[in-house]
């Protein structure tokens, strides 16, 4: 049992250590090479191929392709094309955003859905050694923000933060999980599989939207939702212009971003243990409005912060990062698992997804996009000015945030400070679903 918990930690820790090779350093690259502009771009479309990729892959896996083959098999495409993006932008005079864009893009979206296929490995694996997933998952699941880290951190000390080199780290981790993936326990699949495409893409859920309050609660996450890409897009670029300016040019901070920008995935493995607790003690409300004014403060401390004397606002930044990330990501999959029906359980779980991931990131940083090209990157902008032009973007982001965290604790609506199941909820969706008629009397399943 032990030697298989170690397995698991090990697949986990590569899958994220991919992710991490590049996610909160790409901008800096891209800043670097003329490409700031576009930095958003690259951010979005990890929220455009979630739409559909982890969809379509996880009907491959479910049905004709054992899901530990399929994460192979991602993780090899995945490498290709993000070496393949290396190697364009090593050997070309002048790097272009379209065959840089298109590359990325492509292996982006063989990505992406690896990340639910890893947990499916997991989950079966754990399930074949008859252990309990919610019991023996989540210390699986750190190695994964600790892969995260370390990658991170290995960018940032061989100074890949700023160059081509960080998206060939990010290739040849793939290509050892393509590897590493095949010695995983066998997946079931299930060729005779019924069902709908649309029940299989879990369009099925968007029924919920019938209902007021589960309606309500996806609108809101699809609004926080905005915020989650932001920091990861230019946390990085703007801690690093910084060191344009004499005043902060040998700080530790302006030449260290990715190292510093680090403390908030700690953090994130430490705000996972607060959960249970917080959501016994204050209810979905409350946690989630924690998330909401917690992104408030981490977009203001960017705003009021400096790698110099003010680096103590990026670190508070930084450690409130947890706070906002894990308390909305983990506590609405735990909400959306409590109110659903299991006929429609994992649908849900897919349009929390869609809502967060999709929709709202997708929205969110093309908007932060548009806002930090006009604010920051203008034409003439000398550093000075950029700074200033970043303090201006992070109070618009605090104010978004804030504004819409006044808005759900007026307009959500909890009858109990717990995560116990709202019968009438629960009800309503079995109305919606046709497992029940309305005059039938509620079952607790």
């Amino acid at each position: 049992m032990k030697s298989l918990k170690v397995r698991l930690s090990a697949m986990n820790f590569l899958e994220f250590a991919v992710w991490g090779a590049y996610l909160t350093s790409l901008g800096n690259y891209l800043m670097r090479i003329g490409l700031a502009s576009e930095i958003g771009w690259f951010y979005t479309v990890q929220g455009i191929v979630s739409l559909f990729m982890p969809a379509v892959i996880g009907i491959v896996a479910d049905r004709w392709v054992q899901a530990q083959r399929m994460l192979s098999a991602c993780h090899m495409a995945a490498g290709l094309f993000m070496c393949a993006a290396g190697a364009y932008a090593m050997t070309a005079d002048v790097v272009e955003f379209g065959p840089l864009f298109t590359l990325y893009s492509l292996s982006v979206g063989f990505f992406m859905p690896t990340i639910g296929l890893s947990n499916s490995v997991a989950f079966n694996a754990l399930f074949k050694a008859g252990l309990d997933t919610v019991k023996h998952f989540p210390p699986i699941r750190v190695f994964g923000t600790v892969g995260f880290i370390c990658s991170m951190l290995f960018v940032n000390f061989t100074q890949f933060q700023t160059s081509y080199m960080q998206l060939f780290t990010s290739g040849i981790l793939s290509f050892l999980l393509a590897i590493y993936a095949l010695t995983m326990p066998a997946c079931p699949v299930n060729k005779a599989k019924a069902g709908s495409l649309a029940e299989s893409l879990g369009l099925k859920a968007f029924k919920l939207f019938k209902i007021k309050k589960m309606a309500i609660f996806f609108i809101f996450s699809m609004l926080l939702g905005v915020s989650l890409q932001i920091t990861n897009s230019y946390g990085n670029p703007f801690i690093t212009t910084f060191a344009g300016i004499p005043e902060f040019a040998d700080t530790w901070g302006a030449r260290n971003a990715n190292a510093l920008i680090s403390l908030s995935q700690i953090s994130e493995t430490l705000c996972i243990l607060l959960i249970p607790f917080c959501l016994k003690r204050f209810g979905i409300k409350g946690v989630m409005l924690m998330s909401m004014f917690a992104w408030v403060f981490r977009f203001g401390f960017f705003g009021l912060g400096d790698p110099g004397s003010g680096v103590w606002l990026f670190v508070l930044s930084c450690i409130v990062y947890g706070i906002a990330f894990d308390f909305f990501n983990v506590s609405g999959g735990l909400y959306v698992d409590r109110e659903t029906t299991p006929d429609i359980r994992s649908s849900a779980q897919g349009l929390f997804m869609i809502m967060t991931n999709g929709v709202g990131a997708t929205v969110g940083t093309l908007a932060a996009q548009a806002v930090v090209n006009h604010f920051v990157y203008f034409e003439g902008a000398t550093p000075q000015a950029q700074i200033q032009g970043w303090e201006t973007s992070w109070f618009i982001f605090a104010g978004y945030a804030l504004v819409v965290g006044v808005l759900f604790m007026l307009i959500f609506k909890e009858k109990t400070n717990d995560m116990a199941a709202d019968p009438d909820l629960n009800k309503e969706i079995k109305e919606v679903e046709g497992s029940v008629s309305p005059a039938d009397g509620f079952v607790n399943e």
